[in-house]
Formats: C-alpha cells, structure tokens, sequence
C-alpha cells in the first residue's frame, strides 16, 4: 500500500469520525432544545373559572411545584450544555483534522 492509499484511507475514517461526531452534536443539541422546551412549557397559564381564593390557591401549588421542576431540568440543562459545547469541540476538531488530510492529499497528488 502506497502513501496515496493510505491518506484516502485516513480521509475516509476522518470522514466517519466527523459524521460520528456530527451525529453526536446533533443528539447533544436535540436533548438541550428539549430541556429548554419543558421549561417554557413550565409558565402557568391562569385558568379563571375558579373562585379568587381557589384560583390563587392552585396559582401558588403550582408555582411550588413549577420552582421544584425547573431547579430540576435546570440542573439537567446544565450538565446537557456541558455534553453539548464538549460535541462542538470534538466536531470542530474532526472537521480540523479532516480538513488537513485533504489538504496533504491534495499536495501529494500534485
């Protein structure tokens, strides 16, 4: 095997680990956009046709309730913000590396 077949072949895995890495970025994304998601879903909406006392009752149950959830996904939010920069980095990087091996292709066919 010559050094031309063996940069096509590094091309070629550089490529699978970019679109690996890519695909990892995606689901990292997708988890963090849903977190987000449920906490807006989080903001009660006032439901009138409740006498005033009950009404307010059931607003502060639920804003209890809402406060515990959200410190929840918050802490979830975190932690998938975190596995979701770390994706972008390691995309970044098999995008680099990939990148460079066209490169070094390129001269070598020249």
């Amino acid at each position: 095997m010559n050094r031309a077949d063996q940069l096509q072949r590094l091309r070629q895995l550089s490529g699978l680990i970019l679109d690996l890495r890519l695909s990892q970025l995606h689901n990292a994304a997708r988890a963090r956009a849903l977190s987000i998601k449920r906490l807006a879903g989080l903001d009660a909406t006032q439901d009138n046709d409740l006498p005033a006392i009950a009404a307010a009752q059931a607003g502060l149950r639920y804003q209890r309730w809402a406060d515990l959830r959200r410190a929840e996904i918050n802490t979830q939010l975190a932690r998938e913000t975190a596995v979701w920069l770390e994706a972008q980095g390691s995309a970044r990087h098999a995008f680099g590396q990939l990148q460079a091996l066209e490169a070094v292709q390129k001269k070598l066919i020249r």
